[in-house]
């Protein structure tokens, strides 16, 4: 085993365990702080894969936008001391409403075993993909050299951009409006709404 597999094989542990506590955490503060360590994990395991750029993007992201507005969210949705509670005799306009108790203890078995074949089902795949840096991948075969002929045509040096910009666009549009769309959630998030 290569110094690179063990590593691949001790992120995808860290991965997978963060993932599990995550599913099982009891307090929302500490799920979000696991979703945090799952994200990152995720991201070095994209880098050890030999894809930084997405890497950089779970991080950026994943790991750190994301858990930043579930910090705030709950933070924003937990009632702080001395803020009054549905009920009480508190005006209604400044009534805080607590979210209902959920026994956390039990498990959907339902939802559980539905996780459970969908996970190895995508498992089940894993064998048929090609190994990493492998010459005889899809990657490297007959389309990758049309993609740098072709983006010479059209008179576009960087090969990336001519991949995400002709050959990739409609996938590019929607993951521009993806981070539009955070960028939106941000701002609604922390109260600054701007008005076009």
């Amino acid at each position: 085993m290569t110094p690179e597999t063990a590593v691949l094989y001790a992120l995808l542990g860290f991965t997978l365990a963060t993932a599990v506590v995550t599913a099982l955490a009891r307090t929302l503060l500490t799920a979000i702080v696991a979703f945090g360590a799952y994200s990152l994990g995720l991201a070095m395991v994209w880098v050890v894969l030999r894809a930084p750029d997405v890497g950089l993007t779970e991080a950026a992201v994943g790991a750190g936008v994301t858990t930043g507005l579930f910090l705030l969210v709950a933070r924003r949705a937990t009632p702080s001391r001395g803020s009054p509670v549905v009920g009480s005799s508190a005006s209604p306009a400044t009534a805080v409403e607590r979210p209902p108790e959920s026994d956390s203890s039990t498990i959907d078995l339902r939802a559980a075993a539905v996780a459970g074949v969908v996970t190895a089902g995508l498992l089940l795949t894993v064998p048929a993909l090609p190994a990493v840096g492998a010459a005889d991948a899809p990657a490297f075969g007959p389309v990758t050299e049309f993609y740098l002929t072709d983006a010479a045509d059209r008179g576009i040096d960087n090969a990336v951009t001519a991949v995400l910009v002709v050959y990739r666009g409609f996938d590019t549009f929607g993951e521009i409006a993806v981070v539009f769309t955070a960028a939106v959630a941000v701002l609604a998030v922390l109260g600054r709404e701007v008005l076009v």
